[in-house]
């Protein structure tokens, strides 16, 4: 059970600001922006964050400025994914989250040169919602339940932690229904047949399980359920332009065609016709 968090105070992070977003979405508790005492870290029912020193998960202690300098790259939110049970998966889905880590424990040069980019392309990714956030988030020496701010972290955490579990749900159910089409053109398609009930988002994941399989260079394309009828949507992988689907637009179970070329919608619901139209659409 958690009562209160603690959170260093100054300038507010990333990492901090998620880590605690994290945490109140599984307990809404205030969050205390100041330096923790001895009896902080002591207590079982307070977690202490990105302060004091301390990685220890039983006594909810989530800090990482003592780790050695060559370390593994792991901040307080990672901490506090590892504590919830969710960091593999977040480090398979979020893409953004590596980058984080980095920028909190080896700082914005070392991660441009990481990423291959100028120093000043970081500054270029911010936007007034970080700006903002992060500034109201360190302004107030106290946030707790109610106030504007303190509710849109919740939400925040809310999304996150529903984004993973569900994704690993997503998965688990493409594992079980998917197919791995091997097309005469020598590469492969994904498949998911229609399921009842349809997932919310019929194409969500697949190009997640393709690179699960070590498949990413050899499956170009997905062809899933259209929810918006009884046939099937048909899309590149990873925008691989080897298939044109304007190709296939004055076919008669086509009804959509995007006109740069990369979706399209058909009514048709056999495999075999479905194969028919994909490879129609190869351009090699």
């Amino acid at each position: 059970m958690i009562r209160q968090i603690v959170v260093h105070p100054g300038g507010a992070h990333k990492d901090d600001f998620l880590a605690c977003a994290l945490l109140i979405a599984e307990a809404p508790v205030p969050i205390f922006r100041r330096d923790p005492q001895p009896c902080d870290l002591d207590d079982l029912e307070t977690a202490v964050v990105d302060v004091g020193f301390e990685w220890n998960q039983s006594r909810l202690n989530f800090d990482h400025h003592q780790f050695d300098r060559d370390a593994e790259p792991l901040c307080a939110l990672s901490l506090v994914l590892k504590y919830l049970e969710l960091y593999d998966d977040a480090r398979q889905f979020c893409d953004w989250l590596e980058v984080a880590e980095y920028m909190d424990t080896r700082g914005p040069h070392e991660t441009a040169k990481w990423l291959g980019i100028e120093r000043d392309g970081l500054a270029k990714l911010n936007s007034p919602i970080d700006i903002t956030l992060l500034r109201r988030f360190a302004a107030s020496g106290h946030h707790q339940p109610g106030e504007p701010l303190y509710e849109v972290m919740r939400m925040i955490g809310e999304d996150l932690i529903s984004f993973l579990k569900g994704m690993r749900q997503r998965l688990d159910f493409i594992a079980e229904h998917a197919e791995i089409w091997e097309m005469n053109f020598g590469l492969k398609i994904i498949f998911l047949p229609r399921t009842d009930p349809l997932p919310e988002e019929t194409s969500m994941g697949l190009g997640r399980y393709v690179e699960d399989l070590g498949l990413s260079g050899e499956v170009i394309g997905m062809v899933y359920p259209d929810r918006r009828g009884d046939g099937y949507g048909m899309s590149r992988l990873n925008d691989d332009k080897r298939l044109e689907f304007t190709r296939i637009n004055d076919e008669e179970d086509v009804h959509f065609a995007h006109n740069k070329g990369f979706v399209a919608k058909t009514s048709a619901c056999q495999v075999a016709r479905l194969k028919e139209l994909v490879e129609a659409s190869w351009v090699g």
